[in-house]
């Protein structure tokens, strides 16, 4: 499930044209690098000191003009060369360039290069011998168990002062376990691990745990999505937050640890020590069970700012629950997801209940459950109200029609906060669409994005549309 990313997210060149590229730090995305292009731009970057190059097809060859660069370039910080078919050989090339003494490189990206556990001995040598080095993406990279291992040799050497590290998709299995705990256990610089999407299992997380307990272990973000936790070594986690209050990133979505599992969790979430500011739980098998517990959470940790409940069953009982605890008033929360939850216009009285109460909260997302009209039009009279701040509102695939659009349009109109709406397949219609064009045209409308994917309307009004994009310079209507 790609869920967890952002609204808006396409694959665009940044730099319009070569001459406002070379008078800048190349920032180009999508597009294929080739000929006297590639000279020139090769050309701009000796002064650059952040590099960006996704998705242009770039290859060996390319690395082996990057690595001029390094020789040249002291104040290159930061790469960039996702979705590129480097390959082992191409990321071979690349590290000896980086281990030049003129390098002083900090970040590296390298997620889903073509990658395999073949490169991991250069990667090895770059970690120990260049110390600079504190940032590592190397996710969707084949990398496997025996290159994770390698990897693992040069991030325990005392040169390495790496603190964020990406592993996720990396075919990593519960024999990286040992090695990885003794990273955590011996790099206090180490601060961001991310190991989602591997298969590591309980006996790997319940031994990682044994590493984030150590008192040298720093880490603030861990991300272990999808990686076989179940209940059984929620417990060990649980354990972790109520010692580790470094820890204040854990994104644990999709493992399908039930009630049971949260249960244990909020056990380390709830303690005093606990610091949790991030917490991500979508699909992770809850139901309402588990909302009493979340609504605890909730009202009593003033540090939770963000959390996401996707694809959970909570239904309209469970989020009945969650509500009481958004409308205590040591709740900080921030941003709440909350799609496909099982969720319908009946839970919509306790939700715009909450909006007009709670003044931190600034992101709902809320579609992809049947509110319908009714239920969307309950949860706009919360949202015009004076104490809320909402800048952020996911309405989509909500079985809303034009019927509710006139609620919608007055959010739109009175709440200059608004800077973001998604009201994604709906069958909104012309006679819909037209009341938002109309909302949006208010000078106390400052949206900066109105989302309608999969909404058909006629062509007037799509020119409408256009001319009303063109005529409010900061709106972006994106469909």
């Amino acid at each position: 499930m790609a869920e967890q990313g952002a609204m808006v997210s396409s694959c665009s060149k940044k730099s319009s044209g070569l001459t406002s590229t070379l008078k800048m730090d190349p920032d180009v995305q999508c597009e294929e690098l080739t000929g006297s292009r590639w000279t020139e731009l090769v050309s701009s970057m000796k002064n650059s000191k952040t590099i960006r190059l996704d998705d242009c097809s770039l290859s060996r060859s390319h690395c082996e003009d990057l690595c001029s660069v390094f020789s040249t370039n002291q104040s290159l910080k930061e790469l960039k060369l996702n979705n590129n078919e480097l390959k082992d050989e191409g990321v071979k090339v690349l590290c000896k360039g980086l281990l030049t003494p003129s390098c002083n490189l900090e970040l590296l990206w390298l997620q889903n290069c073509s990658l395999t556990g073949a490169c991991c001995e250069s990667l090895c040598s770059v970690l120990s011998k260049k110390p600079s080095l504190t940032e590592l993406h190397l996710g969707d990279n084949k990398l496997e168990t025996s290159g994770g291992k390698v990897l693992c040799q040069g991030l325990l050497d005392p040169n390495c002062k790496i603190r964020s590290l990406t592993l996720s998709y990396c075919e990593l299995t519960k024999d990286n376990a040992e090695l990885l705990t003794s990273v955590l256990r011996t790099k206090p610089t180490l601060k961001e691990l991310n190991l989602s999407n591997n298969e590591l299992g309980d006996g790997a997380i319940k031994q990682l745990c044994r590493g984030l307990m150590d008192p040298n272990c720093n880490l603030e973000l861990l991300h272990l999505e999808n990686c076989g936790v179940t209940a059984e070594s929620c417990a060990d986690l649980g354990n972790v937050l109520h010692t580790k209050p470094s820890l204040i990133d854990l994104a644990v979505g999709d493992n399908k640890f039930g009630d049971a599992g949260l249960a244990l969790l909020c056990q380390g979430l709830l303690h005093p020590n606990c610091k949790i500011q991030k917490l991500w739980l979508w699909e992770c098998g809850l139901t309402a069970a588990s909302c009493q517990d979340l609504s605890n959470l909730i009202s009593t940790k003033e540090s939770l700012i963000e959390m996401s409940l996707i694809t959970n069953s909570l239904g309209d009982a469970g989020m009945d629950l969650l509500c009481q605890g958004l409308k205590d008033p040591k709740c900080k929360l921030q941003s709440l997801w909350l799609r496909e939850c099982g969720l319908t216009s009946a839970c919509c009285e306790s939700v715009s209940s909450v909006l007009s109460t709670n003044k931190s909260l600034k992101e709902l997302q809320i579609g992809s459950n049947k509110l319908e009209d009714e239920g969307v039009k309950v949860i706009c009279e919360g949202l015009r109200q004076p104490s809320c701040n909402i800048e952020s509102i996911w309405l989509g695939d909500s079985d809303a029609t034009a019927g509710c659009c006139d609620s919608i349009a007055a959010v739109i109109s009175s709440k200059p906060c608004l800077r973001e709406i998604d009201l994604s397949n709906n069958m909104l219609e012309d006679e819909g669409v037209r009341k938002l064009y109309e909302a949006v045209k208010s000078p106390n409308c400052k949206l900066k994005h109105l989302v309608l994917y999969d909404i058909y309307w006629s062509s007037e009004v799509d020119d409408e549309l256009q001319a009303l994009e063109e005529s409010k310079p900061g709106l972006k209507i994106i469909s």
